[in-house]
């Protein structure tokens, strides 16, 4: 992996370490600031919110005046957000500072994806992208560990600090770093005209709607099932939030898994094998957990889970990185925009459908769904030269 990609990483890192560690101290924010714990978790909701979609604007502002400087700057953004939530007194300017998070965060990671594709050859980028993906990984396993341990220590405000501070830190070394390749801090003279044929082009392909439709659904029948993760475990008599932040941990793992057995699995069973095959592990694991096995195997399934995940939207941000190379990352912020509503529309469908049909019934239906996906998708993106 070229040397660059992992200042590229570190960006992505520092991104996905701000998206879940306030989860965690929403008590005390709802206690120290008059809300209830309902209100409280509109920060959350505001930050997901405004990362899906700012990502198609901040990747065509990107494809204008550099990928580079762009995801600096939307690292810098991110980190300034945290460090002046610690000094909000009242709930709106803290909202406020949230939606500055989600601005930065949403315009770094697309441009992470699409600074990677530019500089790796298609026939090699699945197993750098997959690296990149990695640092946003651990990013989201310790940002919600490290989230509740430096709030029990210094309380919410704390934890908005070191955010802020380990991200202008990190932002400040990407800088420095990719300041030493002059190439990746231009903009290539990209213009309006440009932009706008980018977009023409980008649209005129008919991959594109396949593509966008994939992460969409990807988005809505698997993470849109983890808000519910501890409302099931309640149901079993475990009632440690703790254990339901381990659970959903193992998805993380899972794509960890991934990023160690890509470059194997991929000359093994092909770009097709990994679809289907994703498709396959995530439905079997959805249908595993409406029977409502004990915590660890349930850990155990999300990591299969999140590996299955990997081995299908690991195959679709490569295609979407050939969507339109003028537009590259506009492209791919479209890519992560329909992905992000997907997760907003997810446990909005799901909590319909528990409400009125129950458990097992909507699982099963997502189950299908994303295993359906799987194979359609492979089926219509995937060239038969290709395939191995």
């Amino acid at each position: 992996m070229p040397p660059v990609l992992y200042l590229i990483a570190l960006a992505s890192f520092a991104a996905n370490l701000s998206v879940r560690a306030v989860d965690p101290v929403l008590p005390h924010i709802a206690d120290d600031l008059s809300v209830s714990i309902a209100h409280a978790a509109g920060l959350s909701a505001a930050l997901a919110f405004t990362f899906a979609i700012v990502q198609p604007i901040i990747g065509a502002v990107a494809d204008l005046f550099g990928k580079a400087r762009v995801m600096i700057a939307c690292l810098a953004l991110l980190g300034l957000g945290s460090i002046l939530g610690a000094f909000t007194t009242s709930f709106p300017m803290l909202l406020l500072t949230r939606i500055l998070c989600g601005i930065g965060a949403g315009g770094v990671f697309p441009v992470t994806l699409s600074l990677t594709s530019d500089l790796v050859p298609v026939n090699e980028r699945q197993v750098a992208i997959s690296r990149v993906l990695a640092g946003a990984m651990i990013g989201n396993v310790l940002g919600s560990t490290l989230g509740g341990v430096v709030g029990d220590l210094f309380g919410w405000r704390g934890v908005l600090a070191m955010l802020g501070v380990l991200t202008v830190i990190a932002s400040v070394a990407v800088g420095i770093g990719l300041r030493r390749g002059p190439a990746l801090m231009s903009s290539h003279g990209s213009s309006l005209a440009t932009l706008w044929h980018g977009y023409k082009v980008l649209f005129a392909n008919p991959r594109t709607r396949v593509c966008y439709s994939v992460v969409f659904v990807e988005g809505c029948c698997v993470l849109g099932i983890f808000p519910f993760v501890a409302a099931f475990l309640f149901e079993l008599g475990e009632t440690r939030l703790s254990i339901a932040g381990i659970v959903i941990a193992g998805f993380a793992l899972g794509g960890l898994l991934y990023t160690l057995s890509v470059s194997r699995m991929l000359p093994a069973i092909g770009v097709r094998g990994l679809m289907i095959g994703g498709g396959a592990l995530m439905g079997a694991q959805l249908v595993l957990l409406g029977f409502g096995l004990p915590w660890q195997a349930q850990m155990a399934s999300f990591a299969v889970m999140g590996l299955g995940f990997y081995m299908l939207h690991g195959c679709m941000q490569v295609f979407a990185s050939e969507l339109s190379v003028e537009a590259r990352a506009t492209s791919l912020s479209l890519h992560s925009c329909f992905f992000f509503l997907g997760q907003t529309a997810g446990p909005i469908s799901y909590g319909f459908g528990i409400a009125h049909f129950g458990k097992m019934p909507m699982l099963i239906v997502g189950a299908t769904i994303v295993f359906l996906v799987g194979v359609i998708g492979a089926k219509l993106l995937v060239k038969p030269a290709a395939a191995s």
